[in-house]
């Protein structure tokens, strides 16, 4: 095990939290620090937005998708015929991607509410529930946009979301196993409930440092990764603009450090994330 990784273990135990498992990609090379006995899967929870993200840009690449174009001329033949708010014909891909569309803040939360709530239709129910704003003006982070980008993503894919990235990531970059929580109509939810390793975790912020290629193989065009990262659209860059990171509940997070080309992704349940990158940061450029 590599000195860094020694050193985030005894810092860990100082802590009043423990982890599952952390990995590291340095300079290519992967390794995992186990923490607490555990499923070889986890919930990334909302670590699964960079996904869905990546999913739109694989069709983004083959020119099936734009950030300008309208969310209601893609799904056009699964509206609901009545009851929906005209505002959600301005509503672009982009907007989705930003938290944008004008949803509640919260809005379609499975981690938190029962399956059954929003009841078998999830888009009808996203499509007839009432805009709290208008499209594009506020952002109001929802796990509900990212549910419609899964919608979107499958109706471009012709194949369900997770399907179409097995094929398309998942395989490409060797995942071991996948599986994503769907809705009853058996669409990926999009914004949580993507159970897979931290070792294939890293996998995903090593695409996106390496500006889309893997394992000397082009998985992802260098024009959507400079686009997702500016636009903020499945990660979020730090004040010093030194390292972009997602998070999810109860302790996920994937972050990148360009300048060490350094990727880590921890799992945990309970841990405080924000404590385990800061000490990752000021430890970043240690020895192996």
């Amino acid at each position: 095990m590599s000195r860094f990784l020694e050193n985030l273990a005894a810092f860990i135990q100082t802590q009043p939290f423990d982890i599952i498992r952390v990995t590291r990609i340095k300079d290519g090379i992967s390794e995992t620090l186990e923490g607490t006995e555990a499923n070889p899967c986890q919930n990334l929870y909302s670590v699964a937005k960079s996904f869905t993200m990546t999913a739109i840009g694989l069709l983004y690449d083959r020119g099936l998708v734009k950030p300008e174009d309208k969310v209601c001329a893609i799904l056009q033949d699964e509206l609901p015929e009545t009851d929906m708010d005209p505002r959600w014909h301005d509503v672009t891909v982009d907007m989705a991607l930003t938290h944008r569309p004008g949803l509640p803040v919260g809005f379609l939360d499975i981690d938190v509410n029962p399956s059954s709530k929003f009841g078998w239709d999830y888009l009808h129910y996203m499509l007839t529930y009432p805009l709290v704003c208008d499209p594009g003006t506020e952002y109001r982070y929802s796990d509900g946009a990212f549910y419609l980008l899964s919608r979107i993503a499958s109706k471009l894919a012709g194949v369900p979301m997770d399907t179409f990235l097995w094929k398309e990531l998942f395989y490409p970059l060797g995942f071991q196993e996948m599986a994503w929580s769907r809705c009853p109509m058996g669409y990926p939810m999009g914004a949580t409930g993507l159970y897979i390793g931290s070792a294939d975790m890293a996998k995903l912020g090593q695409l996106y440092l390496d500006k889309g290629m893997y394992d000397g193989k082009r998985i992802l065009s260098e024009e959507w990764v400079d686009l997702a990262l500016t636009r903020s659209y499945g990660f979020d860059w730090n004040e010093n603009h030194t390292c972009f990171a997602k998070g999810g509940m109860c302790g996920q997070r994937l972050m990148v450090v360009p300048e060490d080309r350094l990727v880590i992704a921890l799992q945990a349940y309970g841990a405080n994330s924000d404590v385990v990158a800061k000490w990752v940061l000021e430890h970043s450029r240690e020895g192996d």
